[in-house]
C-alpha cells in the first residue's frame, strides 16, 4: 500500500480505513524491529506460497511483475530472487516499511543488485503508471482484505492503465460465504480469523468486486482457496484489450 505524504497537488490523501494509514504507528514499529510482525507474520510460509502460486499461474522470469502493497517484501525476496534483475517493481504506503525490507531482508541476501530503488514507490493513490511500464502481471496479497470498496475500485482504476492487454492481477480477499449474513462479524473456519463488513479487516461477496470492475477494462474469475493459511481467497482480473 501507499503513503499519504505523496498526494498530487489539489488532491485528498486517502486516509482513516485500516491501521497502516497511521504512518507513525508503523515507523514506531519498524525502529522496534517489527517490520515483519507488522505486515501479518507468518514471514517464510505465506512469503514461499506468494512465488509458488505466481509460478503456477505462468510466471516466468522475463515479465514484470508488480507487487501493490509490497511492504517489507515478504513475497518480495522470493519474487526478487526469481525475477530477471529490474523487473520486479513495488508500490506501499510506509517508505519506511519499504527501506526496512530493503536493508533488512534484501541486502543481506544480495538481492538490493536485483532490485533497483526507483522501481520502488511510496504513494497512497495505487498509482501503478508512475513507473512508465506496462506488467505482465501484479500481485495484491493482503490488500483488499484491509480496503473498503471504492479503495478497491480506485486500485483497480489505476493499475488497468499499467497492464499490458492479457495482463493478469492477483488478489486476496476475504469472501463472506453464501447465506451468512454479509452486515455481521464473520469468523472464518481456516485459522478462525473474524472480519467485518465496515471495519479492517473487510470481507465482501463476490458480486462486490463485479461492481468494483463495472466500466473497466477488467475481467474477473474467482480462484477461491490457494492455501492461505487464514483463509484468504484469490481472486483473478484479466486485463481485456
Amino acid at each position: 500500500m501507499a503513503s499519504g505524504g505523496s498526494s498530487r497537488p489539489g488532491e485528498q490523501p486517502l486516509s482513516g480505513v485500516n491501521k497502516y494509514y497511521d504512518l507513525g504507528r508503523t515507523l514506531a514499529q519498524v525502529k522496534a524491529g517489527r517490520h515483519r510482525g507488522l505486515v501479518g507474520g507468518l514471514w517464510e510460509e505465506i512469503g514461499r506460497l506468494q512465488r509458488d502460486f505466481l509460478l503456477q499461474q505462468g510466471l516466468k522470469p522475463e515479465m514484470r511483475l508488480l507487487d501493490m502493497g509490497c511492504g517489507c517484501f515478504r513475497g518480495g525476496v522470493h519474487l526478487i530472487e526469481y525475477l530477471q534483475p529490474g523487473h520486479y517493481y513495488g508500490i506501499d504506503i510506509s517508505q519506511e516499511l519499504m527501506d526496512a525490507g530493503y536493508q533488512k531482508e534484501l541486502v543481506p541476501q544480495g538481492l538490493d543488485n536485483k532490485l533497483p530503488k526507483e522501481n520502488l514507490f511510496c504513494d497512497d493513490g495505487f498509482r501503478a503508471a508512475h513507473f512508465g511500464v506496462h506488467f505482465d502481471m501484479a500481485l495484491a496479497q493482503s490488500l483488499f482484505t484491509h480496503l473498503p470498496m471504492n479503495h478497491i475500485r480506485l486500485c483497480l482504476t489505476r493499475l488497468a492503465e499499467a497492464m499490458k492487454p492479457g495482463g493478469t492481477f492477483y488478489a486476496t480477499a476475504f469472501i463472506c460465504p453464501e447465506g451468512s449474513d454479509w452486515a455481521d462479524a464473520f469468523t472464518h473456519p481456516q485459522g478462525k480469523f473474524t472480519t467485518y463488513p465496515a471495519d479492517d479487516p473487510y470481507h465482501y461477496r463476490l458480486a462486490d468486486f463485479s461492481y468494483c470492475i463495472d466500466g473497466l477494462p477488467w475481467r474477473f474469475e474467482f480462484i477461491g482457496d490457494w492455501g492461505h493459511p487464514r483463509g484468504q481467497s484469490m481472486l483473478m482480473f484479466t486485463r481485456t484489450a
